[in-house]
């Protein structure tokens, strides 16, 4: 029997490629709406260069990463992953992995040499996935303070 599932990675540029996203985003970012993650995604685009990527098997969109161009004394020129997610019945399948050597590929493209990326203290698995598998290293702490 031959394997026919048709995979691509494309940037998703459009609202309508946006909204077809968010139920996949929404998984991860739980605390999104999607008018707020629409509006988000568009301030994002046009003062930070973020860029919202889809990884699609058979046109169905089953992981997605945003990610962005930036510059600090820390890191120099580096990519800083936001968002990496995969549709929660199909992981551990090799799309983070896609995702992320996506990423990896466009940053060496456009002269950039280190992506970056926080995941949360209790998401122990993604750590070994970043570790383990994409020999990413633990190198700091990201604090955070909410002001009100």
């Amino acid at each position: 029997m031959i394997n026919s599932v048709s995979e691509q990675i494309k940037e998703l540029v459009t609202k309508e490629e946006w909204i077809e996203a968010f139920p996949v985003m929404k998984q991860l970012r739980t605390h999104l709406d999607k008018d707020l993650f629409i509006k988000i995604v568009q301030e994002a685009k046009e003062l930070h260069d973020y860029r919202l990527i889809g990884l699609y098997s058979n046109n169905e969109i089953i992981a997605l990463s945003g990610f962005m161009p930036m510059t600090t004394l820390y890191n120099g020129k580096f990519i800083w992953v936001c968002d990496l997610v995969t549709e929660s019945q199909k992981q551990s399948m090799g799309y983070g992995r896609k995702l992320l050597s996506y990423i990896e590929n466009w940053a060496t493209q456009h002269d950039y040499g280190i992506v970056s990326l926080s995941s949360g203290l209790l998401r122990e698995n993604a750590h070994r996935f970043y570790e383990d598998k994409m020999s990413y290293r633990k190198v700091s702490y990201v604090f955070l303070k909410e002001l009100k």
